[in-house]
């Protein structure tokens, strides 16, 4: 409660409103997509102006109460004019957590060290960033397409608001699958038993399902959108696909390791 309290306005937007009613060039400046990119591109070098006890509350959060974390995007709106971050602490505790996991990996897998930077440099660019950016570039095109009110068009959803919903959503996935599943990798989940696949394949409904809804409550927090019940949607072919899986003896966690075996050949 404390930590949501001092979210709270504490100046007011109004101070850089000229009499008219209308922003100064400066403040309008500000304000613009290139504007914000830059300040944020700026921070990500400046360690001791990141917020990482905050950045940290909001991992906590996204497991316990993601609503409580988009509840702190509004306090931005209010605050900065802007739904996305203006702090990059939570992409690079992310980093940190993706670096961590796949080196656990690598050990798991039994892969030597240059092995293991291969596979840790696949990761964090193609499957993190590269994966991050195409998602959410789709995810921008087609809400802004398709789901703003038709009353509502002057508003629209900032692609820096899209990447932040894709690294929420992405964070739960990672924990679970690079690294709770790591303490039932070699033991359980690749046995080739239906306990196994059961196991590795229940990890991986939990993990996807978590990301469909942590980016089904992102979009719905938009007050300006319609219709956001359509992205759980994809829950439907998950569960689908889920007893599909159980009933063929498709491991899905095998199939990964075997991937990441493939990549750093």
């Amino acid at each position: 409660m404390l930590r949501e309290m001092k979210m709270l306005p504490s100046t007011s937007l109004n101070s850089s409103v000229q009499g008219n009613g209308v922003l100064s060039s400066r403040d309008a400046a500000r304000h613009t997509a290139g504007a914000k990119r830059y300040k944020y591109l700026r921070r990500l070098f400046r360690f001791r102006q990141m917020d990482f006890e905050f950045a940290a509350w909001q991992m906590l959060y996204l497991f316990t109460s993601p609503q409580r974390v988009y509840r702190n995007f509004h306090y931005r709106k209010q605050t900065k004019d802007q739904w996305a971050r203006d702090d990059p602490a939570f992409l690079v505790l992310l980093s940190i957590w993706l670096c961590v996991s796949t080196i656990g990996f690598g050990f798991v897998l039994d892969m030597g060290f240059f092995e293991t930077i291969k596979l840790l440099l696949w990761v964090v660019f193609i499957d993190c960033v590269g994966v991050g950016l195409l998602i959410a570039t789709l995810m921008w095109f087609i809400s802004n397409k398709y789901l703003v009110k038709r009353q509502s068009r002057d508003y629209d959803v900032e692609w820096g608001y899209a990447f932040d919903v894709h690294l929420n959503a992405f964070y739960p996935l990672l924990v679970i699958l690079h690294f709770i599943q790591l303490f039932f990798i070699n033991h359980v989940i690749l046995t080739d038993t239906f306990i196994g696949y059961l196991v590795g394949n229940t990890l991986w409904l939990v993990a996807v399902g978590y990301y469909i809804y942590v980016t089904f409550l992102g979009y719905s927090a938009l007050p300006f959108l319609k219709n956001t019940v359509i992205l759980l949607y994809p829950f439907a072919p998950l569960i689908l696909l889920y007893g599909l899986s159980l009933a063929l003896g498709w491991n899905f966690t095998h199939t990964l390791c075997s991937f990441y075996k493939y990549r750093v050949k």
